[in-house]
């Protein structure tokens, strides 16, 4: 496997605007974050963060009106993606940066096999026969653990289960032996059963193939079993960075800590009300509160919260937040949530 030192995805001050009510809005809005080769990182918050949007712009698939404002860059093996004309991107995706997307039942075409879409992928790609291109697909699908894989190349999405045609995605992002793989929330539509297995699979892949892995979720849970660092987005920004032991036993921004207390254990059998919930939801990035955007949310906040938007400070080797908490460690004493703000 490559190893953990040499960067492969640097990202710098990404902002990703949609116009809004008062001119353009900020969804993703500074956001910075690096990916070595072979690592798998883990991309965190609630629906409604930004995460996804960030994701996306790292292909340059944000959608319109959306656009990622200059700025800032997304350097690829030390390419800049954002100053890449069409033919040099469309040579980056799907053969050196691929993606698993959220929902295989949008993603994948209804009216083609499964196959047919996969060999697509390697066709355009490569110069290659179609019956190589059918060969490289059934390989794909057998390295994803989809038993009798000739068979199944030659089914539609409708005839597959939900944990199948998220194996077909992942299949498809892998043909080409790309060097990155992002997957937004590969498995949210997914049993807990078929989720362990499509995460074992991903983690197994990556050992093997050397690969390095951005993976978007909500779910820390789903971090803890996967990832060696982390990034927290709330409303658009990063909030916390670090590694994920000291990210677990020793959160410093409020929102990770309550990320923390509402994650479920798959091993324990806990029913829903034993756990937490952080209260009220995310703003929406036309309305966002002044100073820290969490306030409204924190047990803690207090005037300064108001008043001033948070640094993101470095508080460990590899650790950074966005809180006052950080300069003001004495504050850390639950109030009504907002209360004092």
């Amino acid at each position: 496997m490559t190893p953990h030192h040499q960067t492969l995805l640097d990202v710098q001050a990404l902002q990703v605007t949609f116009p809004g009510r008062a001119g353009m809005v900020r969804a993703v809005d500074g956001v910075s974050f690096t990916v070595a080769a072979g690592e798998t990182v883990c991309l965190v918050g609630e629906s409604g963060c930004g995460k996804s949007l960030t994701a996306m712009s790292l292909l340059r698939l944000v959608p319109p009106p959306g656009r990622i404002e200059t700025g800032g860059h997304i350097r690829f093996d030390g390419r800049d993606i954002l100053t890449l004309d069409e033919p040099a991107l469309r040579s980056i995706r799907g053969r050196e940066m691929a993606m698993i997307f959220q929902e295989p039942s949008t993603a994948l075409n209804p009216v083609l096999t499964v196959g047919d879409q996969i060999a697509e992928v390697v066709r355009v790609h490569t110069r290659c026969s179609r019956q190589e291109a059918w060969q490289r697909t059934e390989a794909a699908l057998a390295q994803v653990g989809i038993a009798d894989a000739p068979r199944r190349a030659r089914q539609y999405p409708h005839e597959l289960s939900g944990g199948l045609r998220q194996r077909v995605m992942i299949a498809m992002a892998l043909v080409l032996s790309p060097r990155l793989v992002i997957a937004d929330e590969p498995t949210t539509a997914l049993d807990v059963t078929i989720q362990a297995q499509i995460l074992d699979l991903l983690r197994e892949l990556r050992a093997r193939t050397g690969m390095a892995l951005l993976l978007i979720t909500h779910d820390l849970g789903v971090v803890a079993e996967m990832a060696s660092r982390v990034i927290v987005m709330y409303a658009g920004r990063v909030v916390e960075e670090a590694p994920v032991e000291p990210l677990f036993s020793s959160p410093h921004m409020p929102y990770t800590e309550g990320l923390l207390r509402a994650m479920p254990r798959l091993d324990d059998g806990a029913s829903s009300e034993r756990l937490s919930t952080i209260a009220g939801t995310v703003p929406s990035p036309d309305a966002l509160p002044s100073g820290c955007t969490f306030r409204d949310r924190c047990p803690y906040a207090w005037e300064r919260c108001a008043r001033e938007e948070p640094a993101l400070h470095q508080v460990g080797a590899a650790h950074r937040v966005r809180c006052h908490l950080v300069q003001e460690p004495d504050r850390r004493v639950p109030t009504a949530a907002g209360a004092r703000a």
